[in-house]
Formats: C-alpha cells, sequence, structure tokens
C-alpha cells in the first residue's frame, strides 16, 4: 500500500501531529520492511523522536517530537497521564452501564508475543468508555485512556464482553458488509461481489490535549476518516427496532 504523507494537525519547531491513516505503521516493526509514518517524516524533517504510538489498523492522532527536549517533555507527560486521550470506536452490541470504568492490568501473553492478556501481574491499565449512539446489534463508544498499555482498549471491550468491530485479534475479525443488516440490499450492476463497508478495525484517535513546556494548552482533533463515517451514516438511516 502506497501512503502520501497525512494530514498534518500541528506543526511547530518541537512537535507534528498527524491524522494517521488505518493500515499505516506508527514506528517501524522489527523487521522493518513495511514502511512507517516515522519513517516518513524522518525522510522529510530529519530527526524524529517516538512519543507514544497507535495500532497500524487504528486511525488517528498521533504525536513525535522533533527534538530530544521536546520528546523528554512530551513522553514524561505521557507517563504522568497529563495527556487527555480520547478515542471513538464500534463496538459488538449494547455496553451496559451505558458509561464506565475498566481497570484491569494488562501483560503480553505468555505464548503468544501478538497478543495481551488481562492478568493481575500485569501492569495498570484504565479505560473510560460512555456510550454515544446505539443501533441494536452495534454502538458507538467514545474511550478515554488513563494508561497506554498495548491493544488496552481492545482487550477491555473484549473484556467487557463488547469486542470491537472488525478486529481480528480480540474479536471475530469479520468485515462489515452492508447486507448484514440491510435486509433489502442487491448488488449493483458493476459488482461482481459485495465489498465491505468495513474491512479495518473500527477505532479511531480521535483528541489529543496536553499543554506544552511554555504553557500552551493543544487540543489535536483528527477528523472520522470516510470508512468510518460511511458505516456511521448507514446505522443512522437505518436504525430502526429489528433493523440492525
Amino acid at each position: 500500500m502506497n501512503y502520501s504523507l497525512p494530514d498534518i494537525l500541528l506543526d511547530t519547531d518541537d512537535y507534528i501531529a498527524l491524522n494517521k491513516p488505518a493500515g499505516l505503521l506508527s514506528i517501524p516493526d522489527r523487521e522493518g520492511k513495511e514502511i512507517s509514518l516515522k519513517k516518513m517524516l524522518q525522510e522529510k524533517y530529519g530527526e524524529i523522536f517516538t512519543v507514544h504510538r497507535i495500532d497500524k489498523g487504528t486511525s488517528g492522532v498521533i504525536i513525535f517530537g522533533k527534538n530530544t527536549r521536546a520528546h523528554q517533555f512530551l513522553s514524561t507527560a505521557f507517563e504522568d497521564r497529563r495527556v487527555e486521550k480520547y478515542y471513538t470506536g464500534l463496538v459488538q452490541g449494547i455496553p451496559s452501564p451505558s458509561a464506565q470504568t475498566i481497570n484491569q492490568p494488562l501483560m503480553p501473553h505468555p505464548g503468544k508475543s501478538t497478543l495481551m492478556v488481562i492478568n493481575k501481574r500485569g501492569k495498570e491499565a484504565i479505560t473510560d468508555y460512555t456510550l454515544l449512539e446505539s443501533f441494536g446489534k452495534v454502538s458507538l463508544l467514545e474511550f478515554r485512556i488513563h494508561t497506554g498499555r498495548t491493544h488496552q482498549i481492545r482487550v477491555h471491550m473484549q473484556f467487557a464482553g463488547h469486542p470491537l468491530l472488525c478486529d481480528e485479534l480480540y474479536g471475530d475479525g469479520k468485515p462489515i458488509l452492508l447486507s448484514s443488516f440491510k435486509k433489502a440490499y442487491k448488488l449493483s450492476q458493476h459488482e461482481e461481489e459485495e465489498r465491505p463497508i468495513l474491512n479495518r478495525l473500527a477505532l479511531h484517535a480521535q483528541r489529543l490535549v496536553f499543554i506544552d513546556q511554555e504553557g500552551m494548552k493543544h487540543t489535536l482533533e483528527a477528523p472520522v476518516p470516510k470508512d468510518f463515517r460511511a458505516l456511521l451514516q448507514q446505522l443512522r438511516k437505518l436504525k430502526r427496532p429489528g433493523r440492525v
């Protein structure tokens, strides 16, 4: 997959924040074969420092430092939980209660390096969720994470019994087809088979709020991407009992 540099949300002498598309690595993986956002930035700006990361399948706000001072300041702010991190996601079912804090420690799976599990010996992980909108079989949630553990929201929502849509690791991983909730769906003349309306993890890093070393407050917001928006539009159109 070819990528051009994503939309820039903030560009100063100290920081650069962008709206990462789903499918693009935040930073290079161990093999280093795939293109990553950090690598793209290094090619354009030179020295770039990792502050945090978001999953390859997740879209949304990500910020990097441009110098060691900025990197150290913001990395410490993340560690001290002085950065507010908000996500939007679509999950299976309707969570009850409609707002809750999940406080369950996470650690790497002892036998599968790509997975995280809840375990009392793990590191503290705290996720708030709030139900924004329900469509019967699917719900739109806002998450605020107070810690930054790998796959935190994904594991916590699996624990709650409401995994994220299209989550191959912690859910059923199935792509979302319009025909699955639109009873009268018909293929167009030009289609041989139905194309998924969403075929990636239904999670978007919506907003990041922090105060920089000069005391200036930044609220960085990433617009919801086209595929996520298209699914929401269809769900809202079909929002009737028994239809979704």
